[in-house]
């Protein structure tokens, strides 16, 4: 037995019933109230009767009578109003500090066994997801509202660290919204470094050449730490001049190139086209931010995103070494992670540290309107009969996932609740 089981009858299994507390009291439970999860009691402003007579007040729960001592509540004034002791085994007396015994309810043996069995099932279950042979019991209509909801929690804990750099930079929307989305342009195998180079060039300083094309690159290559070698060819040359000459301007110091990942990569995906496309995106995109918060349409957004190299990435992968000419746009499930990953992000943050609540609901309108992504996941759930059908229910199934399945969190996860409350 846990207390999470316990919270869990509490919640959704023992309102509007009548027991019989541990002094042969008549308890009704009208109301749990509403669940704590900081400290103080597990449950405020929760309604019950004892013997025909209404308390209002905080209930605490505990598997064991016994847990209040061990927790240290006997010298917590915090707990002295505590109007009901819920347990699943009595085996200590509570009293308050006037000497008064806390009424205490017992479950143990007043809920249907098969509840606590199917919750251990899932417990022990060594399956993909906990509930993997009863999920198709469970309704489309409820499957979707809970995926709804999964989704904002996915965007809520993409933002957390979107709003920390806020906080650090007092609220500068346009560098932060700069240093994401060019570590965004790393994708999984490069995320940590153009991190750095976003750290190391800070948006005041690359802004101020917004109208050279050639002076952007120079910084982004130069800070990224690959203008450090001899070059044969023109377009490099005059790259490492630039660099050297803004370098010393504004005091900068270029990364180490060790840091870029090339192997085992397709050359498209090579960190040197995606810095150009980078560059390209911040030359030809004057105000990026304050276009896509105006934007109303997401095809808009991608119009913005949507550049290409300049002529020299046309034929390179990387400096000095000429490849077949071919153009060098980002592709559109590239495309689709930036705006999943940032772009929908920051507009929603942004909706939240503005109280816009109409910049949150575009996020959500906008990740509904791009296709769902391609993963282990999504495709593990679609064989379940779950098949997201865009990026907000993927998502939704990423969250599902990694933070109820892997961690067993069935009490929590409303197709869990679905499952548990028909028995």
């Amino acid at each position: 037995m846990n207390e999470d089981f316990l919270y869990y009858l509490w919640k959704y299994h023992l309102p509007g019933k009548t027991l019989t507390g541990s002094n042969k009291e008549n308890i009704y439970i009208q109301h749990p109230g509403q669940q704590n999860n900081d400290s103080g009691p597990d449950f405020f402003n929760g309604k019950i009767r004892i013997d025909g007579t209404l308390w209002a007040g905080n209930i605490e729960i505990h598997v064991r009578s016994s847990d209040w001592f061990r927790h240290g509540h006997q010298t917590d004034p915090g707990y002295d109003n505590i109007i009901l002791h819920v347990v699943f085994q009595d085996d200590r007396p509570v009293f308050r500090k006037n000497g008064k015994p806390v009424t205490t309810l017992v479950l143990d043996g007043k809920f249907d066994e098969q509840l606590f069995e199917t919750y251990q099932k899932f417990l022990l279950s060594k399956q993909w997801i906990p509930c993997q042979n009863d999920i198709a019991k469970v309704g489309h209509f409820e499957i979707m509202g809970w995926l709804h909801r999964l989704a904002i929690e996915r965007l809520e804990q993409k933002t957390v660290e979107i709003q920390q750099m806020l906080h650090e930079s007092k609220s500068d929307f346009r560098e932060i919204f700069y240093r994401k989305l060019l570590q965004s342009y790393g994708f999984k195998t490069n995320t940590e470094a153009f991190g750095q180079l976003a750290l190391s060039l800070p948006f005041a300083v690359l802004s101020k050449h917004k109208d050279r094309l050639l002076q952007i690159e120079a910084l982004l290559f130069g800070q990224a730490g690959m203008l450090q070698q001899d070059f044969k060819e023109d377009y490099p040359q005059q790259l490492q001049a630039e660099y050297r000459f803004l370098a010393q301007k504004y005091a900068l110091r270029p990364m180490q190139p060790e840091a870029w990942k090339f192997m085992r990569m397709h050359p498209p995906n090579f960190p040197t086209i995606r810095i150009a496309q980078f560059a390209r995106l911040f030359y030809r995109s004057t105000a990026l931010l304050q276009k896509i918060l105006e934007a109303e349409r997401l095809s808009d957004v991608i119009s913005l995103l949507q550049t290409e190299t300049s002529d020299y990435w046309k034929t390179h992968f990387r400096f000095d070494k000429p490849a077949t000419s071919r153009p060098k746009k980002m592709g559109k499930s590239s495309l689709h992670l930036v705006l999943i990953n940032t772009i929908i992000p920051f507009v929603f943050v942004y909706g939240k540290e503005t109280n816009r609540q109409t910049q949150c609901n575009k996020a959500l309108e906008w990740l509904g309107t791009i296709p769902s992504e391609k993963n282990y996941i999504t495709r593990n759930f679609s064989t379940l009969g779950i098949k997201p059908e865009n990026a907000m229910q993927s998502q939704a199934l990423i969250r599902l996932k990694t933070s109820y399945c892997n961690n067993k969190r069935c009490l929590h996860c409303n197709i869990g609740h679905q499952l548990l409350k028909t028995i």
